[in-house]
């Protein structure tokens, strides 16, 4: 017997510890995490370097994470890139 997508969503909360989906927070095994919700598709995605200094409020250090990171053509909301550039 398939899942609803909310019996998903309600599943990934309980197991990862959630209340939101497609808001990250910090903690577990990288810098930050987030239970990811796209279509019918929920997916837990940790992400970030947890020994990295995040140094948003440099011009210079936001615009190569950007570039590096191809923040322009990150679309899909299951992916850890979409989610580093967004804080970004």
């Amino acid at each position: 017997m398939a899942q609803t997508k909310s019996e998903k969503i309600a599943s990934g909360k309980k197991r990862h510890g959630f209340t939101e989906v497609n808001k990250p927070r910090r903690g577990g095994p990288k810098k930050f995490e987030v239970l990811a919700v796209e279509g019918d598709t929920v997916k837990y995605i940790p992400f970030g370097d947890p020994n990295m200094e995040i140094r948003k409020d440099n011009p210079a250090a936001r615009k190569s994470f950007r570039a590096r990171h191809k923040c322009d053509t990150a679309t899909s909301k299951l992916t850890a890139r979409y989610w580093s550039c967004k804080n970004w």
